[in-house]
C-alpha cells in the first residue's frame, strides 16, 4: 500500500483553509480540517473544501467522544471522507462512528491520544470496525519533548501497518524515521502549513517518506 501524507490544518479559518488547499489539492493525499478549526467554524470548512475540491480527500478531526452516530452523520453529510473518534470513547460510541461512516461509504479513524495500553486498545478498535488507528502526541505533550515514534512502533506490532497512522510534531527531518515503520498515513501540521511554500513543503515531505 502506498503511504499517504495528511496535512493537519489547525490554525486557520475557512478562507485560510481554502487558500492552503488551493496550493496543494493535487499533491496532498488527505486534507485534515483540524479540531481547532471545527471548534471555531463547525462543518463549514469541510463543506467548502469538498465543494471547491471534490476529488480531494478531506478528514474532519472531530474527535467524537459521545453521540457517535449523530455527530458522524453530520460531518459525513457535510462531505468529510474520514471522521475521527477518540479511542478513549465507549466501545458503543466507537462502533457507532464506524458504522455511520461506512453507511455513507466513508472511513473512521480512532485517535489514541492519552491511551495507556496501545496494543490492547488498538486490537479492540480493529474489532469495533475502525479503518485507521492513529498514535498522536498532542501539542501540549510535544512541548515536554514527547514524540509519537515509540507509540507508532508499538502500534505497528499490534495491528497491520495498513491501518496505522501517526501524528505529533512530525517534520521534514523526522519524517523518514516514521516512514521506516510503514504506517498507512503520516500526518504533519505546522511543518507543512507554516512553510514559506506549502506546496514545496508537501512535495519535499512526500519525497522524504519514500
Amino acid at each position: 500500500f502506498p503511504m499517504l501524507l495528511q496535512i493537519a490544518v489547525d490554525l486557520a479559518d475557512t478562507a485560510g483553509a481554502l487558500c492552503i488547499a488551493e496550493q496543494i489539492f493535487d499533491v496532498i493525499d488527505i486534507f485534515e480540517v483540524g479540531t481547532p478549526l471545527i471548534m471555531k467554524e463547525g462543518v463549514v470548512p469541510v463543506k467548502a473544501l469538498k465543494e471547491r475540491f471534490p476529488a480531494m480527500t478531506v478528514l474532519a478531526d472531530t474527535k467524537i467522544m459521545d453521540a457517535g452516530a449523530v455527530e458522524a452523520e453530520a460531518v459525513c453529510r457535510a462531505g468529510a471522507d474520514l471522521v475521527t473518534v477518540l479511542a478513549l470513547a465507549d466501545d458503543a460510541t466507537v462502533a457507532e462512528v464506524a458504522e455511520t461512516a461506512h453507511r455513507f461509504d466513508r472511513k473512521a479513524m480512532a485517535d489514541l491520544i492519552c491511551v495507556r495500553d496501545i496494543p490492547l486498545r488498538a486490537r479492540e478498535l480493529v474489532r469495533l470496525g475502525v479503518d485507521y488507528i492513529c498514535v498522536h502526541t498532542g501539542v501540549d505533550m510535544q512541548r515536554q519533548g514527547r514524540t509519537p515514534l515509540d507509540d507508532l512502533r508499538e502500534l505497528v506490532r499490534a495491528v497491520d501497518p495498513s491501518a496505522a497512522a501517526v501524528a505529533g510534531g512530525i517534520n521534514l527531518s523526522t519524517a523518514p524515521l516514521y516512514a521506516a515503520e510503514r504506517p498507512a498515513i503520516l500526518i504533519a501540521g505546522g511543518a507543512l502549513y507554516n512553510a514559506p511554500d506549502v506546496r514545496a513543503a508537501v512535495i519535499a515531505m512526500k519525497e522524504a517518506m519514500e
